[in-house]
């Protein structure tokens, strides 16, 4: 063994003391950064001595050569974070849906003075005022102006419906650019931690913008992580390559076996595949028909069932021909305006107007914009109401168009769409609640194990520094024994 043995194991122990304090240090000055895992210097008692061999030292067992620092290891655990990603799917799905239905609501809300129900109500009275004084020019002016405010809510819903929508179609395309976005630096990682790993590095840093890319993938579309070693001879410390794969409609891969999933980040070949939207028309509405996978010669359709916020943005933005809140929202609100403009003008039209005139007219007209409006030629002269059945005077006609909201149903249908429309929103909302909840939990515990406690670090701090003080100063015996050696024996008889 060598003279200087207690000097050297002092210094290993001082570096490896010296890289707890720095890696403690780390964690310290990244307390606040957002997917930060903290770090911990996993100590290894390095090899005693004498080894076995034939020329070994003849000392009653071995003595050891003290500690060096064997690896910097990141305290996170994937099975939680497996979890979590899974529930985070499906928190982004419900809190996408309750919001939008939530819109929806709001746009078709029945409960204050200016709801469709109201404004019929308004239209209705006018009418039968009409019937009590058919000839009076001020209740035909009522009626008109009634009319006028009824048409202009069923445009203000029909518009407001269609904005809303068009915003659903423009967070769609951001989610997909997000994902397409998001799947590109995760590669980019992939490329990056490969060439640091095969040379003996353990990139934590790294592991954690990674991860933190897949938890945000994970809310918006539904994701399935694993990892591959990117070389036969790196340690169990490094995390290796993610390979993030994705449900799909079942193909039949190039060596003839059906498959059902296929990788948007593949680590082993550092390539990824952008996604895109599958659109289609029905009766002048657009709607999207899937998520595709972009491979060359045969896109995929995406499978991702109720999870992710884009398939939510889909659901309520609508996915089928009569399939999506907004999309039958909207047909609803079309054919329920529509059947009762041909019922209200198919009485109108077997009543008496008020004067010559070549016949009774349509009160309500659809126009070039798809908008419904009253007749410009009754704006103009309300005395082409046909408010009579027989005369000019006897008002029946009008009670007969009162009677319309009741026999073509309007209130009752508006009533169905608003009460389907709150049970949906309740139930998000219920939804929503219950998984924000569980990704709470997960995330406190994810945090509980891989977050940076101030506390504990300022403990670690301190005890590190002690140890580091006490090899200091077993490196200083070390001196003074060598010094006494070296420059105090043999001074006898000088």
């Amino acid at each position: 063994m060598s003279t200087f043995h207690g000097l050297e194991m002092a210094k290993q122990a001082l570096f490896a003391q010296q890289s707890a304090l720095h890696t403690t240090g780390h964690n310290i000055a990244n307390a606040n950064t957002e997917g930060y895992s903290r770090q911990r210097v996993n100590y290894v008692t390095d090899i005693a001595m004498p080894s076995a061999s034939k020329n070994r030292t003849g000392i009653p067992g071995q003595i050891g050569t003290g500690v060096k620092a064997g690896s910097i290891q990141r305290i996170r655990d994937q099975f939680l974070d497996g979890q979590f990603r899974g529930e985070n799917s499906l928190a982004g799905y419900w809190e996408k849906r309750a919001d939008a239905l939530g819109r929806m609501e709001d746009v078709l809300n029945d409960l204050d003075d200016t709801g469709l129900s109201q404004v019929m109500d308004q239209f209705w009275s006018a009418l039968q005022d009409l019937a009590v004084n058919p000839t009076n020019g001020g209740a035909r002016s009522v009626v008109v102006q009634r009319g006028k405010a009824l048409s202009e809510t069923f445009n203000y819903l029909n518009q407001s419906l269609t904005q809303i929508r068009s915003d659903l179609k423009t967070e769609m395309n951001h989610a997909v650019e997000s994902v397409n976005r998001i799947s590109e630096q995760i590669s980019d990682l992939n490329t990056r931690i490969k060439a640091l790993e095969i040379n003996g590095y353990v990139p934590n840093d790294l592991y954690d913008q990674r991860d933190l890319l897949i938890d945000k993938l994970s809310g918006i579309i539904p994701i399935e992580v694993s990892y591959e070693k990117s070389s036969e001879h790196v340690g169990d410390v490094a995390q290796g390559l993610a390979v993030i794969e994705v449900k799909t409609e079942e193909f039949t891969d190039a060596d003839g076996n059906i498959q059902n999933s296929y990788k948007l980040v593949d680590g082993a070949n550092l390539t990824y595949q952008s996604i895109s939207l599958e659109e289609a028309e029905s009766d002048g509405f657009s709607y999207i028909s899937g998520i595709q996978l972009d491979i060359d010669g045969a896109p995929l359709k995406l499978d991702t069932g109720k999870a992710g916020a884009l398939q939510s943005l889909i659901d309520t933005y609508g996915s089928g021909e009569n399939e999506g809140e907004f999309l039958k929202g909207l047909k609803d609100l079309a054919a329920l305006r529509d059947n009762f403009i041909d019922a209200f003008n198919e009485v109108h039209r077997e009543g008496v107007p008020i004067g010559e005139t070549d016949g009774p007219v349509d009160f309500f007209v659809i126009d070039e914009d798809g908008n419904m409006a009253v007749n410009q030629d009754i704006i103009d002269n309300p005395k082409l109401i046909a408010a009579a059945l027989e005369g000019e005077g006897d008002g029946k006609n009008a009670l007969e168009l009162a009677k319309v909201f009741d026999e073509a149903g309007i209130k009752e249908a508006y009533s169905q769409i608003t009460g389907s429309l709150a049970v949906q929103v309740e139930d998000a909302e219920r939804m929503r609640r219950n998984t924000t909840v569980l990704v709470s939990q997960l995330e406190n515990d994810r945090q509980s194990i891989g977050s940076v406690s101030l506390d504990e670090e300022m403990t670690n701090m301190i005890k590190f520094q002690h140890a580091y003080n006490a090899m200091a100063r077993s490196m200083t015996a070390t001196d003074e024994l060598l010094d006494r050696i070296i420059n105090n024996l043999g001074l006898v008889g000088r």
